[in-house]
């Protein structure tokens, strides 16, 4: 089998390198520049918080189920065309979301825009795949990690001072334009990282016989459940901080979107140091120490709730939750993904399905005793932690052959 690991090198310009970094804010942007505005949100469609926490459930579903579709698309006709039909579509819904009159319109809307949004997402994956190997590979991904934190961060904040001055409506126009400027830029630079004979073919069968042989890889699936469960406690914390912080703690949206930046910016360094750990030393002991931060963060969530600490106690624990998953993320994606150049879509998308999916799922349980009760997110991320540490054990176990 031809597997060959890069493109020529002039596909790898700076130019590129930002575009593709770009592709993974659809994602952050599409869920955080709204949740200082969520309650708002509920308020004005008279829907209850649980309700209104589908909003995010269901782009959430979009960008797995996208995902699951776009990557083996991708890997069949090329990265470009697939894509830019995404990020056009993404622009549409994202202005469809700001005028929906009731709240089931607005989760439909939020679907639609998340099965779009994954095209982004995933062949950001794939295209790093297509044009980077070895250390080059695992910076990329570590660069994802952090550009995605980067987004984290400006989006809550971006989100709060578009409070001040508009509705959520007026956020939703505000994404619409994000992907207007993110489409410009990939008409400009954006070039064909798959050649058409490095391109997969045949059909369902085809795509599903690759499915298998990805899920019978023990080291894929065990990087795919870490990434999985990592992610339901993040978008745990998505779903239920901005009620936590604002009703509990009496924060402004203005405050929730800084305590939001700085845990962000926790994302953002570990990120990086997770990326370079995992090169320099070793990706499955670098997933061991991002775990165990990941599970002591949520632990310390959980003994917030029951013991009913004060601010500082959840903003800590929240930090150290985050930056853990932020370490995990580029190990996990490179086990994931490096074995596997000729699939790279098709497995990139699996491990999107279980980011989104997971998290999806996770995201409306943070509410189910209404917005003024946090036990239920403190669970939630130690259940989604504890169980992420225990998949450690698939990646240790050392792959039979080599792709």
């Amino acid at each position: 089998m031809d597997t060959p690991t890069s493109t020529p090198a002039q596909t790898v310009g700076r130019p590129l390198a930002i575009v593709l970094g770009l592709l993974t804010i659809f994602g952050p942007i599409s869920m955080d520049l709204y949740l200082p505005v969520l309650p708002a949100l509920t308020t004005e469609l008279q829907s209850t918080t649980s309700v209104a926490q589908l909003t995010i459930t269901a782009c959430l579903l979009g960008l797995a189920i996208g995902q699951v579709i776009a990557g083996p698309v991708s890997d069949r006709f090329g990265r470009r065309t697939p894509l830019l039909i995404g990020v056009i579509a993404y622009t549409v819904t994202s202005a469809l979301c700001a005028i929906s009159p009731t709240v089931e319109t607005l989760i439909a809307a939020r679907f639609v825009q998340g099965l779009a949004g994954a095209v982004g997402i995933v062949i950001a994956q794939a295209a790093g795949r297509d044009v980077y190997s070895g250390g080059k590979l695992i910076r990329y991904y570590g660069r994802l990690t952090v550009l995605g934190g980067l987004a984290a961060i400006i989006g809550p904040v971006i989100g709060g001072q578009l409070a001040t001055v508009t509705d959520w409506r007026g956020v939703f126009l505000f994404l619409a334009a994000v992907g207007v400027a993110i489409l410009v830029a990939c008409l400009l630079v954006f070039r064909e990282t798959l050649p058409a004979d490095r391109r997969t073919t045949g059909g369902l069968s085809h795509t599903l016989g690759d499915f298998r042989r990805l899920l019978a890889d023990r080291v894929f699936v065990g990087a795919v459940l870490i990434t999985g469960f990592t992610y339901s406690a993040i978008f745990a914390y998505l779903s239920g901080a901005t009620y936590i912080l604002q009703g509990v703690y009496g924060l402004s949206p203005q405050g929730y979107s800084f305590a939001f930046g700085l845990n962000s910016l926790g994302f953002v360094i570990f990120g990086f140091i997770g990326g370079r750990l995992s090169e320099r030393w070793s990706e499955r002991g670098t997933l061991a120490v991002g775990l165990s931060m990941t599970f002591i963060g949520a632990l310390g969530l959980l003994a917030t709730a029951l013991l009913h600490l004060p601010l500082i106690a959840i903003i800590v624990s929240l930090f150290t939750m985050v930056s853990g998953v932020a370490v995990t993320s580029p190990p996990a994606t490179s086990l994931a993904l490096k074995d596997y150049p000729d699939i790279a879509g098709t497995a990139s998308s699996l491990l999107g399905l279980a980011r989104f999916a997971f998290g999806g799922l996770a995201a409306p349980l943070v509410g189910i005793s209404g917005a003024n009760d946090p036990v239920p997110f403190g669970v939630v991320a130690a259940v989604a932690a504890g169980a992420a540490a225990l998949s450690l054990g698939l990646v240790r176990r050392p792959r039979k052959e080599s792709q």
